[in-house]
């Protein structure tokens, strides 16, 4: 329990509330406040007190601490007000007391020294925290879950800015991007990002997400590490304080990772359209008469392409392709991500 002392004159309190303005306003206060003579005994208590204890205030009212509170707490409670009443100062603290349900509760506010009549009594005037301790403690567990999960799941997962800088990084997302923990934070996210068609589509959804068009999004990207190798991840994006003010960050976590790769290879155009019509299930003979290739020409291709991709066969070719984003995995008949298609906007 933290306490901060203070010095204080006693608090004179005539009986009635009738000829005691601050006690009527007391009575009525939304704050829990009570008096208690140095025998435990009450001798006052407002409505919000009673409340506490799911009883009436009259019922309050010359009862015991005893006839209220368990065991345990009645010794404590009787000790914070021998405590008042030796050092007369007042106490500031916060402390925890079992509801008439049994459920632990938590309240917050001062006790003090006062005379009631001729009697000097302890006085008390708190207010329920049960509901955001219990907020703050969920809050505190979350937040602890998340930094297992950041830390210890193996998931890329990065805290991004609304300006697109990281601000929060796990140790699995160092690891996989080869670089130091630290070096990651402040980085521009899109500077770990290959130029890829996939970069559209993914500025697109990180627009509508900042803006606060939509609350989670996915999307595909080729991520480049600290030694400049390469790796097609999917990525979930999610917003995090998606109400008013505004959006203040988004959570991006790597669902999917590829095999981690040198930089994809610099095929030319003939080189791209040879791919496509191999996974498409052309043969051979049909591809070069469909480019108006010699089958020497084609041969030298299919022989460059196999060393560029380092797949020996056709069927590895096609998905080298694949993998290193040559061909778009969302498109039949087969073709390359930046070929133009009815559907395309560009």
């Amino acid at each position: 329990m933290n306490e901060t002392e203070s010095k204080a004159w006693p608090v004179h309190m005539a009986g009635p509330t009738d000829r005691n303005p601050f006690g009527a306003l007391a009575e009525l206060a939304p704050a829990a406040a009570f008096m208690r003579d140095d025998t435990g005994r009450y001798v006052w208590a407002n409505h919000a007190y009673a409340h506490l204890y799911g009883t009436t205030r009259d019922a309050v009212i010359g009862s015991h601490l005893s006839d209220l509170d368990e065991p345990s707490d009645v010794s404590r409670f009787l000790a914070m007000d021998q405590q008042v009443l030796t050092d007369g100062k007042s106490v500031r603290h916060a402390l925890t007391y079992r509801r008439p349900d049994g459920s632990s509760a938590h309240a917050a506010g001062y006790r003090f020294p006062v005379r009631w009549g001729a009697e000097r009594c302890a006085a008390g005037i708190y207010v329920d925290v049960t509901d955001y301790v219990r907020v703050m403690d969920q809050r505190q567990r979350a937040e602890a879950d998340l930094l297992v999960l950041r830390d210890h799941s193996g998931l890329a997962c990065v805290r991004l800015s609304p300006d697109g800088r990281i601000s929060e990084a796990g140790t699995a997302t160092a690891e996989i991007l080869r670089v130091r923990l630290s070096d990651l934070t402040g980085l521009r996210a899109d500077s770990l990002l290959a130029d890829t068609p996939d970069r559209v589509d993914l500025f697109r959804a990180w627009d509508d997400l900042i803006t606060g068009r939509r609350r989670s999004a996915r999307a595909s990207a080729v991520i480049v590490d600290g030694e400049g190798w390469q790796r097609r991840a999917r990525i979930r994006l999610t917003t995090v304080g998606a109400t008013a003010p505004g959006v203040t960050g988004v959570w991006a976590v790597a669902t999917h990772l590829g095999r981690r790769q040198q930089a994809q290879p610099s095929l030319t155009a003939a080189q791209v359209r040879i791919v496509a019509l191999l996974a498409a299930g052309r043969s051979n003979a049909d591809i070069a008469g469909e480019l108006r290739l010699s089958r020497q020409t084609l041969d030298y291709h299919l022989s460059r392409l196999r060393v560029l991709l380092e797949a020996p066969t056709r069927p590895a070719l096609v998905a080298r392709a694949y993998v290193l984003g040559i061909l778009s995995p969302q498109a039949w008949p087969p073709r390359s991500p930046t070929a133009a298609h009815p559907s395309s906007p560009v």
